[in-house]
């Protein structure tokens, strides 16, 4: 039988980068130990399953270090004032799938010749709270009527999610990888980010947070679009209060 000459390293940040301890593995693969310990290796095929597994290309496992991975837009995650050290696999590959489906329409609104949106950049760092939150309103025709006809959260999402969307946001909101039911994603690791640019403009918000934590990420990341800045939201409510 064929073995595949993996790196024991990278086994062992495989299975720490997804969250994992040996013992959650060792049913699906019984020799996980060994294969970190370097006395034994796996099959092709069963490095393929790992690989799978842990949410990792399977090219990886045969790397001589493991890779040093960083985020693709910046990042102003906390947690009690410091820096978030690593992504999860989750978050990664739900921006990736983001910035590929904006880069599908960015390609899309060029051959088309659609318009630019003017609202995106707009706004200064400079600029009040409060002139930034007032072109937001009449950019998105949200009005206080509309706002104070909403009975719940729920609804007020639905409403302010709707105005994003018919100004030509592209609004997206997921709790899950992709349609993966067995990836949640960890609303304390991440609410949402926003991926700026003038033909397609994209927020994500991550559907696992509570309504309300919705309403305010949905808001916080609309920000970032009129100041024309990517950005990752902060994982705790205490220092939301401000952008990154």
């Amino acid at each position: 039988m064929i073995r595949a000459p993996v790196n024991p390293a990278v086994i062992s940040w495989s299975r720490e980068r997804a969250g994992l301890t040996q013992e959650d593995l060792s049913k699906k693969f019984p020799k996980i130990s060994d294969w970190e310990n370097g006395t034994k290796q796996p099959t092709f095929k069963q490095a393929g399953n790992f690989a799978s597994t842990v949410h990792v290309p399977v090219g990886y496992l045969f790397l001589t270090n493991p890779p040093v991975e960083s985020i693709p837009i910046p990042d102003f995650r906390t947690i009690a004032g410091t820096p978030v050290a690593s992504p999860s696999p989750d978050l990664l590959d739900v921006i990736h799938a983001c910035q590929e489906r904006q880069s599908w329409y960015q390609d899309f609104a060029r051959q088309d010749e659609l318009p630019t949106f003017t609202f995106v950049a707009s706004k200064s760092r400079t600029a009040s709270v409060f002139e930034v939150a007032a072109d937001m309103r009449s950019t998105l025709g949200f009005t206080i009527e509309e706002q104070q006809q909403c009975k719940s959260w729920t609804e007020s999402l639905h409403a302010f999610r709707r105005a994003a969307d018919r100004v030509g946001i592209l609004v997206m909101f997921s709790g899950i990888v992709e349609s993966n039911t067995h990836r949640p994603l960890n609303p304390n690791e991440f609410r949402g980010f926003a991926l700026s640019d003038p033909l397609a403009p994209l927020i994500f918000v991550n559907s696992k947070d509570t309504k309300a934590a919705q309403m305010f990420t949905l808001a916080h990341e609309l920000a970032h679009l009129w100041l024309g800045s990517s950005a990752l939201s902060d994982c705790s409510t205490a220092s939301m209060d401000v952008l990154g």
